[in-house]
């Protein structure tokens, strides 16, 4: 079997792969998967490299590239076979195959605890956010359904967990990214294993009047074989009947069997895209099309370059069909989505480019830029999940948004400085406010103003995450414009305090030096610093003459001024002897938080740094601590750094992310530690104050495979 398996595996990439460089890759991977697999069984007894070859072959359907393919064969040697670490398959194969490998085996450690949305949405945040490259999601795919197709049999706990799991996370990933090749299997299979009633019930329907429908299709076939064929219409034509959960949702809407009538699907690929309204309207001529259900896609393509012309016709015996018209290259991309080789292809003047590629990155850039959860989850169900709406620009491009968006996200899709410049909206030729939700086939014509500016309101009502954060964005830069600008006043009021010359002082080399000396990259940089408070001019002009005054005696002389003064209304989160203008950061080594004793130390050029009282770091340091307060007005959350020890070596990473959700905590990140039969999670958690991180400490220490946690410093 595994022969036969790597002989079609050969013969079948070789049909739309002739890079004979690539095909080595594949051969090279083969012959490395064999010898490392061998001997190797699966829990059923059969052969573990059987599962590895026929998700490869799954992958060759999709005309996946070589490195998809050969990661698809040894990804998993690393997990079944302790003689071989991913360093070993990234010294065989390079660093892409390394790189795609490794990802791989981080979302294949994750596992659904149980059925609860928030499980699932978790889940779908951190596959996406570990899938460093669009072919571990499609890989990922692949996998699940072969093990679907040929592994579960009588279902376990485990099992049911994974199939809820590929139904609530893998499938509308599938769905988003277009790869119905995969999606509808699956859909099939989980119904299969979910509802085993219910998935009998539809087959046996379907087996009892199947002769009856294969001859229906056969027929409506050899009819619309003669229409192409009479008018020189190259083609071929497949027929079929509704997949099992087309039926099932139908049904579950309250449809009775013996109601569902539009079960017959036929498609037919023709050569040419004229070919296709010429097929089109030859079908209306001849069989009654039903209203509304005539849609198209070639002239209106969906953003992730769908196209087909779809109907519905009354035809022989009174049966309805279901009818696509599509070209070669229009069918490959619907069943198979960003995984198809034409992604990599032009179409026309356009180039279909890679959207998993483009909504991975969205969404890694979300994760970074964010801290709270809720936002990141909000930005995986706009890429991944919601529902959308298809409205035209006023020359017919169809934008493709999230329910509910407004012109707002409309301009910014369209680009960011027609949002900026946004002072109106025209929708179907009437004014519409600019918060106005936009509805399917909505025609949006934007009006603009080159002095006009967006505004912080925007922000109450916009539904794009990528509205949000350009104007965001704005509003950061001007901030940034308006810090350089008075950082460079500040200095050069300095400069004339000094009775100095501009122009003499400013000289390239005096801002080179400077520049060196504070680590700074340009003299922007240098004015946002001045600008901000983070150096104070007097001290920048000090670094030209070595003035031995350096910043450290400035803050003890500032501290040493105000320290009579009682002020109440501090701008800082933490006080410092009375000064509230003083540059203070939070250690990193120790991560106080509100609520931890704390002290100050002096730091050279970067003002005040806050540790803990107890801090090994400043054990030994008496003479350039200060006295230190927090604010207690401050509403600000601040990151402690935890260590985790387990008791087992499984995957745990879901039961923690869960026990900070439920407290509405946000989590910066989470490293993995091994240690053989043990592992230890190093956590950066983001909490208000110490009593709330206690409380949270509690509810990791209630987990079963938790033995201890405990707040560490570095």
């Amino acid at each position: 079997m595994i022969d036969e398996l790597k002989k079609e595996l050969l013969e079948t990439v070789k049909k739309y792969i002739d890079n004979d460089k690539d095909i080595e890759l594949i051969k090279r991977a083969l012959e490395y998967a064999s010898k490392n697999y061998e001997g190797i069984k699966n829990v059923g007894g059969s052969d573990y490299f059987l599962h590895p070859l026929r998700t490869a072959l799954i992958l060759t359907e999709l005309h996946s590239d070589a490195v998809c393919i050969a990661t698809s064969l040894i990804s998993n040697i690393c997990v079944v076979n302790d003689g071989v670490t991913i360093d070993d398959i990234r010294k065989e194969f390079g660093d892409e195959i390394g790189d795609i490998t490794e990802s791989l085996l981080k979302i294949n450690k994750l596992k659904l605890k149980d059925s609860d949305e928030s499980s699932a949405i978790y889940l779908r945040k951190i596959l996406v956010g570990l899938s460093t490259d669009a072919r571990v999601i499609i890989i990922k795919l692949a996998g699940r359904l072969d093990n679907l197709r040929n592994v579960y049999t009588e279902l376990s706990e485990e099992q049911k967990l994974k199939c809820i799991e590929t139904e609530n996370v893998l499938i509308p990933i599938a769905h988003r990214l277009g790869i119905n090749y995969i999606k509808s299997e699956l859909e099939d299979l989980c119904i299969k294993y979910l509802k085993p009633d219910i998935y009998e019930e539809i087959s046996e329907n379907l087996n009892a009047s199947r002769e009856e429908l294969n001859g229906y299709i056969e027929e409506m076939k050899e009819n619309l074989s003669e229409m192409m064929l009479e008018h020189n219409i190259k083609y071929r034509i497949k027929g079929r009947v509704k997949s099992i959960h087309s039926l099932y949702d139908k049904l579950s809407k309250g449809k009775r069997w013996k109601d569902i009538y539009d079960i017959l699907a036929l498609r037919i690929i023709v050569e040419k895209e004229s070919d296709c309204y010429l097929a089109i309207g030859l079908i209306h001529a001849k069989y009654r099309p039903i209203p509304k259900r005539f849609k198209d896609y070639i002239a209106q393509p969906k953003e992730n370059m769908y196209q087909s012309l779809h109907t519905g016709v009354i035809g022989p015996n009174g049966n309805i069909f279901e009818i696509q018209i599509r070209t070669e290259e229009m069918d490959e991309i619907a069943e198979c989505g960003i995984a198809s080789h034409w992604s990599y292809k032009e179409h026309g003047t356009k180039t279909i480019q890679s959207l998993m590629e483009q909504k991975l990155e969205l969404f890694r850039d979300s994760i970074e830029m964010s801290t709270d959860d809720n936002e990141v989850v909000n930005e995986f169900k706009e890429a991944f999940v919601e529902k959308m709406v298809y409205v035209f620009t006023p020359k017919g491009d169809v934008i493709e948004l999230p329910e509910g968006s407004t012109p707002v996200d409309f301009a910014y899709r369209i680009h960011s400085h027609v949002g900026d410049t946004l002072v109106g909206a025209i929708v179907n030729d009437q004014i519409v406010p600019i918060d106005y939700k936009l509805q399917n086939d909505d025609i949006v014509k934007i009006k603009t103003n080159e002095s006009s500016e967006p505004k912080k309101e925007w922000l109450n009502f916009v539904k794009t995450n990528q509205a949000k954060n350009k104007i965001k964005a704005y509003f950061s830069k001007q901030d940034r414009e308006e810090y350089i600008a008075r950082g460079e006043e500040l200095i050069n009021k300095e400069i004339r305090r000094r009775k100095w010359s501009i122009n003499d002082t400013l000289t390239n080399e005096n801002i080179e030096k400077l520049l060196n000396i504070l680590k700074l990259k340009s003299f922007d940089d240098l004015k946002l610093c001045v600008g901000t408070l983070r150096y104070t001019a007097n001290y920048v002009m000090s670094l030209l003459v070595e003035d031995k005054h350096d910043v450290t005696d400035t803050i003890l002389e500032k501290i040493t001024s105000n320290h009579s003064e009682v002020k109440e209304n501090y701008k800082n989160d933490i006080i410092v002897a009375g000064c509230d203008d003083v540059l203070v950061t939070i250690a990193n080594c120790c991560k106080p938080v509100y609520g931890d004793e704390i002290v100050g130390f002096i730091t050279k050029g970067n003002g005040i740094t806050v540790h803990k009282a107890d801090c090994i770091n400043i054990k030994n340091m008496e003479e350039r601590l200060i006295e230190v307060s927090w604010n207690e007005r401050s509403e600000k959350n601040y990151t402690a750094r935890l260590l985790i020890r387990t008791n087992n070596i499984n995957n745990n990473l879901l039961s923690i992310v869960t026990k900070s959700s439920q407290r509405n905590l946000s989590i910066e990140s989470i490293n993995t530690i091994n240690h053989g039969n043990e592992v230890d999670y190093e956590l950066l958690i983001k909490v208000p104050n110490t009593d709330t991180l206690k409380v949270f400490m509690n509810d990791l220490e209630s987990l079963d495979f938790v033995t201890s946690v405990e707040r560490v410093s570095k």
